[in-house]
């Protein structure tokens, strides 16, 4: 079992620069648990599902009635056991052709590898895979970002990067026999791909601009990189959270802005401060699915800047132990909850805290509700007098190997040699010298794709992977977006940024539901009654404090007539003006 202690000092403590300071009362803030929360459960539902074996946490015999195929292949292997035992340095000499001749090596390249940030392309690049790194709070740097475009830049056409919607890196084109080399670099540049997959806990999101931030409430930074080390075990693996029921997010806010989308994770640290002391209330719940999308919830728990891991550690063992392991599309935390009810829930997570208690939520939350979010783009103070960050532009998320290593040299030669990621898929050079800002806005490669000041459309442009490497997606996405919000630009002057989200199958990795415009991939049918790559339409997504889900516009429109439908949109929902009228105004 993990052990660990913990104990932050004062450099976490909020901001002394931190406004506005008034407290605001919102939902996490409750008091009491709402009568719905509640919910009868028998005694035998509360034993845990699993048990620890052999150093690894894995199913009892007795639930394993009407499980689902993963949880299956879990238990024949635990996953974890080809990085902890070395199984990857084996399963690397095999060609692929011997590997798919056995089921169990066969589950290991299409499931079990998930474990390693290993996702193998199978239906459209055939033994290529994705690898995901972990990046907390979404920092990186130039050496890391060189190593990972030395690593693409061998595979050709098939080699490159894209930013994710969880403030980290995905690299493409990696092939197995690499990947024991891979894994040795990543940890000599101070990353990892452990975990980062499957049903294991997602790259923890913070502030995109925490320690430099002038409005910051706290830097989210050493959050999430604890919570990014104990998960991981210091990149060496920690079997006690590698067999969740599913996939598990967290994120640490640290800023009015909400940047880090609370209200769509498992697990939301809200900045509060309780009785002198700071800390946070906690959101649980949040989370998307093809069947299903809910916001995250109050806990009505608070827990002081120390309780942190602890906290973390009592939530994953109760989804751990208690959640359900059927129906994948019903696995997810919020229907442990909803099994349990929300005070049933805050129950077993507190059995789980070390002194076995859990306070309830503050009324003194830090978030300023009527905040107006800012823009990260182009050159802004940071709190450092003299230093500035520059947030650019990179269309929906994608970069070439010549890309990393020209980005990885402007924070060299203009800042710390640091970048940040962003969940908008965009990058941000901190720590440039104010006296220096103006040569970097004059460097080349910020002229062209990564502008510092992208147009009005462009800026709030997000697209998954699509049909070009992901075997789900029923569309592709990253040029289809840039193309229709070009014509759309072509079309309509809109009056603020509009934040347009493609994804291309229902399990929404591009999370179309909290855009103000979503485009989920589907088919659809063609003039002649085939089927044709469409898209369902989703309109009036929130994020903020006044976050909501966005809901069905219109269904199963043919890509080839996107724009027309998104300038009405825009002129219907959003006050734009037609183009022609703008220039007779003129």
């Amino acid at each position: 079992m993990t052990s660990f202690s913990l104990t932050f000092t004062s450099p976490l403590l909020p901001s002394s620069s931190t406004k506005p300071k008034r407290s605001v009362l919102v939902a996490a803030a409750q008091t009491t648990a709402p009568a719905e929360s509640t919910a009868s459960v028998d005694a035998d539902r509360l034993e845990p599902r699993v048990e620890l074996k052999d150093g690894f946490f894995i199913l009892k015999e007795k639930f394993r009635k009407g499980i689902n195929p993963q949880e299956k292949v879990k238990i024949e292997r635990e996953p974890m056991k080809l990085f902890m035992e070395n199984g990857i340095e084996e399963l690397a000499k095999k060609s692929m052709e011997e590997l798919d001749s056995e089921k169990s090596s066969k589950d290991d390249i299409d499931v079990r590898l998930k474990w390693l940030g290993l996702f193998h392309r199978r239906k459209h690049q055939y033994g290529k895979f994705m690898m995901r790194l972990k990046l907390p709070n979404g920092v990186t740097t130039s050496a890391q970002t060189r190593y990972l475009a030395s690593v693409i830049r061998k595979y050709g056409e098939d080699g490159c990067a894209d930013v994710t919607t969880r403030q980290n890196w995905q690299i493409r084109g990696v092939v197995l026999p690499d990947v024991p080399e891979i894994l040795k670099g990543l940890a000599s540049v101070g990353l990892t791909s452990l975990q980062s997959g499957m049903d294991n806990v997602r790259n923890p999101v913070g502030n995109p601009i925490a320690g430099i931030d002038p409005e910051e409430i706290v830097d989210t930074r050493p959050y999430t990189n604890l919570l990014s080390q104990f998960i991981t075990a210091n990149s060496q693996g920690n079997p006690d959270f590698t067999n969740l029921p599913r996939k598990w997010n967290v994120c640490v806010v640290g800023t009015h802005d909400l940047y880090e989308h609370p209200h769509i994770n498992d697990l939301a640290y809200m900045p509060a401060n309780k009785d002198g002391r700071f800390g946070f209330n906690l959101l649980v719940g949040g989370f998307f699915s093809p069947k299903r999308c809910e916001e995250a919830i109050p806990l009505d728990a608070w827990v002081p800047a120390d309780d942190v891991l602890p906290l973390c550690k009592a939530v994953l063992e109760a989804y751990r132990d208690l959640g359900t392991r059927g129906n994948r599309q019903k696995t997810r935390m919020m229907w442990l909850i909803d099994e349990l009810g929300v005070e049933g829930f805050r129950t077993e997570v507190e059995k789980r805290m070390p002194n076995g208690k859990l306070e309830r939520g503050s009324s003194e939350d830090l978030v300023n509700k009527q905040w107006e979010r800012r823009d990260y783009f182009g050159v802004n103070p940071q709190k450092q007098e003299g230093l500035s960050f520059v947030g650019l532009h990179v269309p929906v998320g994608r970069l070439q190997a010549d890309d990393m290593d020209e980005l990885a040299r402007l924070a060299d030669t203009y800042g710390s040699g640091e970048l940040r990621l962003t969940v908008e898929q965009n990058i941000i050079i901190p720590n440039v010298e104010t006296s220096k800002t103006e040569a970097l806005l004059q460097e080349p490669f910020l002229k062209n794709r990564f502008s510092p000041e992208p147009s009005i459309l462009m800026k709030g442009l997000v697209a998954c992977t699509g049909s070009q490497f992901c075997g789900q997606a029923i569309i592709e996405t990253k040029l289809r977006a840039l193309k229709v919000t070009e014509e759309v630009e072509r079309l309509v002057s809109v009056p603020r940024p509009i934040r347009m989200h493609w994804t291309g199958c229902p399990n929404t990795c591009g999370q179309v539901q909290v855009a103000d415009i979503g485009f989920m991939g589907c088919l659809t049918r063609g003039e002649e009654g085939k089927p044709v790559e469409g898209a369902d339409v989703y309109v009036g997504g929130r994020i903020g404090s006044d976050s909501h889900i966005g809901e069905i516009y219109k269904k199963g429109v043919r890509v080839t007539e996107l724009v027309p439908l998104v300038a009405e949109i825009l002129i219907k929902e959003f006050g734009a003006v037609p183009r022609e009228r703008e220039e007779n105004e003129d």
